[in-house]
């Protein structure tokens, strides 16, 4: 399986692609969301409220998945399993982790979108809001502009075809 190469998944993880956060209910079924996150070396940064359903569901239980797909032109799959821990704002300053999510999601590396990301900002000031750091115990990343299939799967088509 062609797994992302170094460069490749560092700008792919500095991209605004959402992600899809899989959580835990109480009775063990698996609940998902997508939420916007950020990677730094420490592990992957997720903010949320506490009024949210996912975010009650971590509190209770802090194993998750954060599955990211994009599509072209930079077409991947990054995957990281692991514990969360809970960061709230009477403990920790959540706003500078905060406001890089705001600027990564509303800004989108345009100086022209600095006043809308000022103004997602001031709102997200408002909100019962917390952070979520998820250190991997596991990752994949597949390049899927690059990726062919497993092999077992490419010699299952091409008996499939033969067959025709």
């Amino acid at each position: 399986m062609p797994r992302m190469k170094p460069d490749v998944l560092q700008e792919y993880l500095e991209q605004p692609y959402v992600g899809v956060i899989a959580t835990l209910r109480k009775d063990g079924m698996p609940y998902t969301v997508p939420v916007w996150w950020l990677w730094k070396p420490d592990g992957i940064w997720i903010t949320g409220t506490y009024n949210r359903v996912w975010c009650k569901q971590l509190l209770n239980d802090p194993r998750a998945s954060l599955c990211i797909e994009s599509g072209p032109p930079m077409t991947g799959h990054v995957e990281f399993d692991g514990r969360v821990t809970a960061y709230h704002k009477d403990t920790f300053d959540i706003w500078p982790i905060s406001k890089e999510l705001a600027t990564k999601y509303v800004g989108r590396g345009d100086p022209a979108n600095a006043e809308a990301v000022e103004k997602f900002f001031a709102n997200m000031q408002t909100e019962p809001r917390l952070l979520f750091k998820l250190v991997p115990e596991a990752s994949r990343a597949i390049d899927m502009r690059v990726y062919r299939g497993k092999r077992a799967d490419r010699e299952f088509q091409g008996s499939r075809g033969d067959a025709e």
